[in-house]
């Protein structure tokens, strides 16, 4: 196994992938993958099962399942990866600065550890994903079940693949766009941020304006309704629970006889009747003569009670006066009743038309009022929704400049990059460019604005349109990518295009499937130093065909027909067809590397060639920097082991 980070002159800033275990995928039964923090090639016949490799990767990062990838006779298949982790500054992970700016492996930690995530004791998260037969999938991470969305959101900060279809999406002018933003950073995301920002508040005043314009007369015929309501509730003014408290004094000036005479009843058997007049005792009079005889007593136990009764008589007297006080208040005033009847009909007449009882009338007239203000149809309230439009609409304008500038500048960055490294596989005659063009706004059209002069439609991504065109050649017209190469040149174009994003890509780990698709010759060796190059700084893992791309890895995985259980030409007894992955060392470097150059490991010439190439890319990487060489193999010593190899065939 191998640190993060460490290889040679490799600084890797970020988790590796630094084992791939793949089992029941495709002609996979079994494989694990030991990859290096440099560059991994991985190499093997056609339908040997290489793309297996890539598939994995897509599971692992969460791409879709396709149970028809499961293998014939498994019940499930599984790819389960293994990534190193870097240490915080002080040897230990640290938590609060997991998500610190500039630091994204540390935010695949901290998404992890949310996810409650455990690492393995070495150190090390081990991400699975598991895609059943019948089309079930399962996620997990550091042991625990994660939804799918967790474990994409993890695996897409350790790794990125760059397969023939994702370089084929980028001929879409629509992905062209999202490409140059990735490239520029910052310097375009910024001001992107705060144009889509505005963007939705000058299309929400926009519709505002649209919406109260073309609804005017039946928001005028709404706005004079709640206009009427609020006016008569205002005429009636009702107070919070008024109504209740109508009832109650109703109900007292209706019954005030019966109870004049029950609260004088009551009066006189606490204290008396009110004139004195009468000889019935009270309760007053009878608790007073029970104080005093117990007064008269010298048994302690009946002048203990004394306080008692004193308690009781100061509470009748207390009772008492508020008797006398409710029959001073108490009045048939059939005046006043005629009053609090009348107050009652008007309260009713708004319970009939607005709501159950007074309060529920007093919040529909609040929500009344803040309804009205949303139903402004006035000239002076649309004049000022207009200006409000027309205000973000000029401040819209001013983002969508800064970011199309952004652009501007972003794109001479990238068609020069591009252009440069096309100067290295063979095509130093062509030149690449991203126009950054507008789109011109029809006529009446939502979503248009005015851009330094000229009619253009805002789109939810600025005002550009962005194409990568292609100069073939010195004086040639700079026509659009697809229309202007050829099937080679597209592959290099497209591996260019992908070499530099990956160079401006903060992902650590780069997956590469086939992208030299289509190149050969001189341009192949050019395609291996630029992926040496890129491996300075990122883990790479190539999925290649051409034995120039192959010699420089510092890691060459084969993938081939046979294995533990595997009989003729790789078809087991079951006749399922198995393949296994193999590290190769040096020896078998030269053997592989000669069937990719001449389709046989058996001739002179094509070990000849193979030990030739070995040697060219240790020696280039050496004199680059570009981290620990491959072994060179001398002639001498390939020669010996050959002859070996063909003194044991003939014994």
């Amino acid at each position: 196994m191998f640190g993060p980070g460490v290889s040679g002159s490799v600084v890797i800033v970020g988790p590796v992938l630094s084992e791939l275990r793949i089992q029941g995928l495709g002609v996979i039964e079994d494989a694990t993958l030991d990859l290096h923090p440099g560059l991994t090639v991985v190499t093997g016949e056609t339908g040997a099962g290489k793309t297996m490799v890539v598939t994995g990767l897509h599971l692992l990062g969460g791409g879709r399942a396709d149970s028809s990838r499961v293998r014939r006779g498994a019940a499930r298949a599984t790819v389960e990866g293994r990534f190193l982790l870097p240490a915080a500054p002080d040897g230990g992970e640290d938590e609060d600065d997991a998500d610190e700016e500039g630091a994204p492996p540390r935010s695949a930690l901290r998404l992890a550890a949310d996810a409650g995530a455990a690492l393995d004791d070495d150190g090390s998260l081990i991400a699975a994903r598991t895609v059943s037969a019948d089309g079930r999938s399962r996620a997990h991470l550091g042991g625990r079940s994660v939804p799918m969305a967790v474990l994409g959101d993890v695996t897409d900060a350790a790794l990125a693949v760059h397969g023939q279809h994702e370089a084929l999406r980028l001929l879409r002018a629509s992905e062209q766009r999202a490409v140059l933003d990735r490239f520029a950073g910052a310097a375009v995301a910024e001001p992107l941020a705060a144009y889509r920002r505005t963007r939705t508040a000058w299309r929400r005043a926009v519709a505002e304006l649209a919406r109260r314009r073309e609804q005017a007369r039946e928001l005028t015929r709404e706005a004079d309704m709640l206009r009427h309501g609020l006016g008569e509730i205002e005429g009636v003014a009702p107070q919070p629970g008024e109504d209740a408290e109508l009832v109650a004094e109703a109900r007292r000036l209706a019954d005030a006889d019966d109870l004049r005479a029950a609260a004088t009843g009551a009066l006189a058997a606490l204290a008396g009747p009110p004139d004195g007049v009468g000889e019935e005792p009270d309760a007053v009079g009878l608790l007073g003569e029970a104080r005093r005889r117990l007064q008269g007593s010298d048994d302690p136990a009946l002048a203990g009670l004394d306080p008692r009764l004193a308690e009781a008589a100061a509470l009748l007297g207390d009772a008492a006066a508020e008797l006398t006080d409710y029959l001073e208040r108490l009045e048939a005033d059939p005046q006043r009743l005629e009053q609090v009847l009348a107050r009652q009909a008007e309260l009713k007449s708004l319970t009939r038309k607005y709501a159950a009882d007074v309060d529920g009338v007093l919040t529909w007239a609040d929500a009344a009022r803040e309804r009205l203000t949303g139903l402004d149809t006035s000239d002076e309230a649309l004049a000022a929704l207009a200006a409000e439009a027309e205000q973000l609409a000029g401040e819209l304008a001013g983002h969508a400049a800064a970011v199309s500038a952004a652009r501007r500048e972003a794109a001479e960055r990238f068609g020069a990059a591009v252009s440069a490294e096309l100067d290295g596989l063979a095509m130093g005659a062509a030149s690449v460019q991203l126009a950054v063009g507008v789109k011109e706004a029809a006529s009446g059209a939502a979503d248009a604005l005015t851009v330094d002069g000229r009619h253009v439609v805002a789109g939810p991504d600025g005002v550009d349109e962005v194409e990568l065109l292609l100069t073939p050649h010195a004086g040639a017209p700079a026509l659009p990518v697809h229309k202007g190469a050829s099937g080679g040149e597209l592959s290099r174009v497209m591996l260019a295009v992908e070499v530099v994003l990956a160079g401006a890509d903060t992902t650590p780990t780069l997956v590469f499937d086939e992208v030299d698709a289509g190149v050969g010759g001189r341009a192949a060796v050019e395609v291996g130093r630029r992926l040496a190059r890129l491996a300075a700084t990122h883990q790479v893992v190539v999925v290649t065909h051409l034995a120039q791309v192959a010699a420089y890895a510092d890691r060459h995985l084969v993938v081939d027909k046979g294995g533990l259980q595997a009989v003729d030409g790789g078809v087991g007894t079951d006749g399922v067809t198995r393949s296994a992955v193999r590290t190769l060392g040096d020896d078998e470097r030269v053997v592989e590397l000669a069937r990719m150059l001449a389709g046989t490991e058996e001739t002179e010439t094509g070990r000849a060639h193979a030990e030739e190439l070995l040697g060219a890319a240790a020696a280039d990487r050496a004199a680059s920097g570009g981290g620990d060489a491959p072994t060179p193999i001398t002639r001498g010593a390939a020669t010996r082991r050959n002859g070996s190899r063909r003194g044991r065939r003939a014994g």
